[in-house]
């Protein structure tokens, strides 16, 4: 008999930390008198290699927790571009969401996409920084975002982020079965006007009537 005050046991989730980093450049031509800069994705970069034994943590926050100033390209700065770096974010995989990671898998290039925000409250020259708020690995996120007309970019995954994920989906996904399509000899007849049309096989005489008529 189970012992009711035994602590249930830590489910584990795969899950890979990453750090995202985002790139703040001018921007030119008319639209410069409006906005200076913009900012885009420029990066997620995993924390070493993935991890399939990370506990799931409901009260994990995707907060980074500091944000630094990257000099990923020598002279950038000198040209009015600069580079932030978004610490620790955990990207965890849900059995539920498989077709949304098969979807990513099967795309021309298998990517990590990035739902960021305005963070008025973290002004960089006046100007509200560019905040990552969740990182994912699923089409189905990705488009749900999207259609709340939120802010997503993406990046190519790494090849060995890409082979973790599929190796997720082989274990996990099971393609809803196609449904037989009604041969066509079985479909109700129609007339031009789409109302139902009686067939019979009796042979019509000399007055045009079928027989029985």
């Amino acid at each position: 008999m189970n012992n009711p005050h035994t602590p249930a046991p830590t489910r584990s989730r795969p899950a890979i930390e990453v750090d995202v980093v985002m790139r703040r450049e001018p921007v030119v031509g008319d639209m410069s008198r409006w906005q200076p800069f913009r900012w885009v994705l420029a990066d997620v970069m995993p924390r070493g290699s993935p991890d399939e034994t990370e506990p799931d943590s409901t009260e994990y926050d995707h907060e980074p927790l500091a944000v630094e100033p990257v000099d990923v390209v020598a002279g950038a700065e000198a040209g009015g571009t600069s580079h932030w770096l978004f610490p620790r974010f955990r990207v965890m995989l849900f059995s539920d969401d498989a077709e949304g990671y098969f979807l990513n898998l099967n795309s021309p290039n298998p990517c990590f996409w990035v739902f960021w925000r305005a963070d008025e409250e973290r002004l960089l020259d006046g100007e509200p920084m560019a905040v990552p708020q969740i990182v994912t690995l699923s089409y189905h996120d990705a488009g749900r975002w999207l259609d709340a007309q939120e802010r997503v970019d993406q990046v190519p995954a790494a090849p060995e982020v890409v082979d973790w994920l599929r190796g997720f989906v082989d274990a996990t996904y099971q393609p809803e079965p196609k449904r037989r399509q009604r041969p066509q000899s079985f479909q109700a007849l129609k007339d031009r006007f789409g109302q139902p049309v009686r067939v019979t096989t009796d042979k019509l005489r000399g007055g045009g009537q079928p027989s029985g008529q």
